[in-house]
Parts: structure tokens; C-alpha cells; sequence
């Protein structure tokens, strides 16, 4: 749940890096959420459209987690050494999103894992 809190707290922020782990937490809370407010939806009658698919929590869940879910896929291009705009190649874009972090620092921020960072390579060279 953390890392599902900590993406919403960065919903504007496109700039660094964002690990598998944040990424792939917030869209399976996302999806528990979802579910959820569907059949809330359908429970209190809340729901619209020709054969009442849709439903008004969900939608509106839907459109507050947009900023914060395209904020996130573009932190987690940039953990692959790749622009956010990649996030549109549709196929590429899930290879990306399962692709391991580069190790280090690159353009976008130090590696959110440590591993490679500045700091790691100075402490393995005083030791």
C-alpha cells in the first residue's frame, strides 16, 4: 500500500525514476480498486450507459488515477534509460515495464534501488 500512497503523493512529478516494484504495486491496487467500485457500481445502481457497463465511483476513480498512473509509467521509462514518450509504442511499452532498472545513475536520476549509484561505488572503494 505504500508504494500505492507514494506514487499518488508523486502525481504530477514526471521527472526521475520509479522502480518495477512501484510501478507493478500501483497497478494491482489500481485493479483491486477498480473491481471494488464496480461492483459498488452495480450494488447501489450507480451505474450508466446502453447496458449499464459503466458506473460513476469507477469512472471517477478511473479519471483521478490517470495524472498519477501516466506519472508513474513515465518515472518507470526513465528507470530503463528511455523518454516517457515510449509509454505509447504499446508492445514495447510492456517489455520496458518488465525490464530489470540500469544500474546506476543515468539522465533521469540515480537508480532508485542503489544499485550502481555514486554512493555504493565510493563505500566498496573505502572498504
Amino acid at each position: 500500500m505504500n508504494w500505492y500512497l507514494k506514487v499518488l503523493k508523486q502525481y504530477s512529478d514526471f521527472k526521475g525514476r520509479a522502480r518495477r516494484k512501484e510501478y507493478w504495486m500501483f497497478v494491482l491496487f489500481n485493479i483491486i480498486f477498480s473491481i471494488l467500485l464496480v461492483f459498488l457500481d452495480k450494488a447501489l445502481g450507480t451505474t450508466y450507459g446502453e447496458f449499464n457497463e459503466d458506473g460513476y465511483f469507477e469512472s471517477f476513480y478511473s479519471l483521478a488515477v490517470l495524472l498519477p498512473y501516466i506519472a508513474v509509467t513515465a518515472r518507470r521509462m526513465h528507470d530503463v534509460g528511455k523518454s516517457g514518450w515510449y509509454m505509447l509504442i504499446p508492445i514495447y511499452n510492456l517489455i520496458l515495464l518488465c525490464t530489470d532498472s540500469d544500474n546506476g545513475e543515468n539522465k533521469w536520476g540515480e537508480n532508485p534501488k542503489g544499485i550502481g549509484n555514486n554512493a555504493e561505488i565510493d563505500a566498496i572503494g573505502k572498504a
